[in-house]
This record gives C-alpha cells, structure tokens and sequence, in this order.
C-alpha cells in the first residue's frame, strides 16, 4: 500500500482530534499511524511521560479512533493500570492540574463561566473536575457541553419542580452517555435531544392508554414501554392489547399483555387495523347445522303420507 494512503487521516477523525483540544492526542495519534504502540518508545520519542502518554492513549480509545496496527497495548510499570480510570467514571484530576490548564485555555475558560450561569452558581472543586473531565477525557466539544447542561437543567426541572438543579454527578453520568453515543456536534446534540423529546412524548401517550397517571413510572413499567415503542406499537395497538389483558385478567398484568404483543410482533403486525383483521376477537356465526334424523318421526311421516295415498 501506498505510505501516503496509508498514513492518510479520514475526515471522521480529523474531526474527533480537533474535538479532542488536545495536542498530547493529536500528537501520539500521528505516531501510531506510523510506530506499533510502545508506552516508554512513545513516551521518549514525543518527549511526554509514562503518565502523558497513558493519557493520550486512553483518550483516543475513547474517541474510538486509536489506530490499530495489530500490535497488543503493551503497559509498563511505569503506567500501571491500577491508575487508569475504569469504565464511566472520570480521571482524578489535581487542582493543579486543572488551574495550569484553565490559565492557558481560554475555551475551557468559557466553559467554565457559561457553566456557572446556567447552574446559577460557583462551581466548587469537585464541580470543576467534573467539568473539566467532560471537557478534556470525554473530549465533548465546548458547544456540546452546553446543550449538555441545558438539556440536564431542564430535565431536572421537569422531574422536579422549578428551581431544582442538576447534580454534577447526573450530569457525569449524562455525558458519558453522550459520548459513548459519539454526539460530537451541535447538530447531533440537538437530534439527540429531539430524538429523546419525541419518545418521552410517546412513553406518556402510552402511559395514558393504561390508565397511569399522577405517578412516575417504575423501572420494570418503563422497560416493558420501551420494548413496546421499539417494536413499533402505537397507542391504538397498546389499547387493544390493554383491554384484552384487564377482560382476561381482571387488571393490568404487565407480563401477560406483553405476552399479546410478542405475539403480535412475531405476526408482523403492527396497527389497530392489521390486529383486528387478522386476531380480532369476533366471531362469524356458525351457519346452522342441519336438523338431526329422528328416525322414529321419520317413519310415522312416511306412514302418514302412505295412508294419505292409498284414500
């Protein structure tokens, strides 16, 4: 393969590195296009430490862009992986650490100031670790960090009431959301949130359809209407299934009507119209059966109609 095709960095990736604000990334991306990853060979040939490096490499996993060359992640001792941040959670950070990058990154300090005014307040330390995990480990462009917090405000108004605010650690756990889902712009965070928007709409149509209201949802009842919307059901096909299940059981038993719409699906059907053609619950009358023979009766016709000829 030609080495100017090879080494060629697709647009997709581009992107997420300039997202990423962060030259150790960019850096220790161009060196594994062209070098097998080798912590203390990257770490001397970029001049970087062990802990710099490790950094950058666990970042670019998380961008899901770490070139692989067919060579196994090889960690020293120098970077154990005792330090590494496990699954969704942030990296510890030092105030130092954070105080060095603040001073010298004016978006970070934007961030940090928008920040402060959607929630109304100073962040304390721990808020700005947070904030700056997003930022640099998740790597979430400044304008999505934004919408993120706009959108974690209102949800947490809506749930409950006027004036409650966020945690930041809903906020973490919202972020990594977003980020395992790669919503890496303005125009994916607001399809995003529509998208969320429009199923929330369709959870409490379906809500109302069985009768649930002044409440919030439990876990199990949101799993099954969840399952229930991916399968395509409307709140025509859910009333249908709802009213069989309370004729049948006396109540709402959420395992057997989810009984009646598997049953449904695997039919391949879907709308109020196809169910009631196809396992509707009338019935066409029978046509009537014939008269049963009554020999005995039979005979005294016959006998009759005999004795009525013979006069």
């Amino acid at each position: 393969m030609d080495k100017a095709a090879e080494n060629c960095i697709s647009s997709a990736a581009m992107d997420k590195l300039i997202a990423a604000h962060d030259g150790d990334v960019a850096l220790l991306y161009l060196y594994l296009l062209r070098c097998p990853f080798d912590p203390e060979e990257a770490a001397r040939e970029l001049c970087r430490t062990g802990g710099e490096i490790a950094a950058a490499a666990e970042k670019l996993r998380r961008l899901g862009i770490f070139p692989d060359r067919g060579q196994p992640c090889v960690r020293t001792e120098s970077v154990p992986v005792s330090k590494l941040p496990p699954a969704e959670e942030l990296p510890e950070y030092t105030a130092g650490e954070i105080a060095g990058r603040s001073a010298e990154d004016g978006t970070f300090q934007a961030v940090v100031a928008e920040t402060q005014r959607i929630m109304g307040r100073a962040l304390s330390g721990a808020d700005m670790k947070t904030l700056f995990g997003i930022y640099d480990y998740l790597a979430l462009p400044p304008d999505v960090i934004l919408e993120l917090l706009n959108f974690c405000v209102d949800r947490s108004r809506e749930k409950y009431g006027p004036g409650k605010l966020p945690s930041m650690r809903s906020i973490e756990k919202e972020a990594f959301v977003w980020a395992n889902m790669e919503i890496l712009t303005f125009e994916q965070a607001e399809e995003y949130i529509r998208s969320f928007r429009d199923r929330q709409d369709a959870v409490a149509k379906a809500a109302q359809v069985l009768n649930i209201r002044g409440r919030e949802l439990s876990s199990t009842e949101s799993k099954y209407l969840s399952s229930w919307l991916d399968m395509s059901f409307g709140p025509d096909a859910l009333a249908i299934a709802y009213d069989r299940t309370v004729t049948n059981t006396g109540s709402l038993k959420w395992q057997y009507m989810n009984k009646i719409l598997l049953s449904w699906h695997e039919k391949g059907l879907r709308t109020a119209a196809e169910i009631e053609e196809k396992d509707g619950r009338r019935r066409t009358a029978s046509p009537s059966a014939p008269a049963q023979q009554n020999p005995g009766r039979d005979s005294l016709i016959a006998l009759k109609n005999k004795m009525n000829g013979s006069r």
